[in-house]
């Protein structure tokens, strides 16, 4: 299908200066850029609830796949003849909310021409790290997007990316900071098999993106409870439209 849906599951690891670690189940997608619009492969009874839009992502048209080629194009990279796959989330109720949407831009030989990490803070800020994963799926680059009001804009991170594979994906991101314990996250998936997984599929699809939502923010409220620094936001230089 040119959709699927992923039932998948967040987690947050802090360690330091407040040690903080949750987990909460999501629906995520895996969506072949490649074919049709991807809304028509959505399953009838999705329909009134999911949708995937252009302008919820990077660029400035009404076509997803074309704002991916120009991007990469703005970066020396040329993906017009490449599969491009997307791990992300839906519109749901005409909400949407990604704080991570990840691109592979797969040649017609099989190689991956890069990965796109699209990161999206609660502020209404986005920014899209190019990157190019060693054969393990590796790759690293500096902190430019101010994310989580607990840290500040040192950093870099280590992502792990490996394509969506035999109908399953494991992403981590990992941010190192001077001085500081690593910050860990993780978003794994799998597509639905039992009775009870796609029941459970069904439950999360009507809000996922307004559960994001709510549960970042309850987060970010306890932590601040707990009395750990806020860090002043910088103002962001989106690096394209719509960011």
């Amino acid at each position: 299908m040119n959709a699927t849906p992923y039932l998948a599951t967040i987690r947050h690891i802090r360690t330091g200066p407040v040690r903080h670690d949750f987990t909460y189940r999501i629906c995520s997608w895996v969506i072949s850029l490649s074919q049709s619009d991807p809304n028509h492969e959505i399953a009838w009874w999705q329909r009134p609830f999911v949708r995937f839009r252009a302008a919820d992502h990077l660029g400035d048209t009404e076509s997803w796949r074309t704002n991916i080629e120009t991007f990469t194009r703005s970066r020396g990279l040329d993906t017009s003849a490449c599969d491009i796959t997307v791990l992300t989330g839906a519109a749901s109720l005409g909400h949407a909310f990604d704080p991570l949407t990840v691109y592979w831009c797969t040649s017609p030989h099989g190689d991956v021409v890069a990965v796109i990490a699209e990161v999206r803070n609660t502020y209404g800020e986005r920014h899209a790290y190019v990157v190019h994963p060693d054969e393990r799926g590796v790759a690293q680059v500096d902190k430019t997007l101010y994310v989580s009001p607990f840290n500040d804009m040192s950093g870099r991170y280590t992502l792990t990316v490996p394509p969506p594979r035999d109908g399953r994906f494991d992403v981590h991101v990992t941010l190192h900071r001077p001085g500081q314990p690593p910050f860990v996250t993780s978003w794994s998936g799998h597509r639905p098999s039992t009775r009870r997984e796609h029941l459970a599929l069904a439950t999360q699809l009507p809000l996922a993106a307004q559960l994001t939502t709510a549960r970042i923010r309850i987060q970010g409220i306890y932590l601040w409870a707990r009395r750990l620094p806020l860090q002043p936001r910088p103002a962001h230089r989106p690096d394209h439209a719509r960011s």
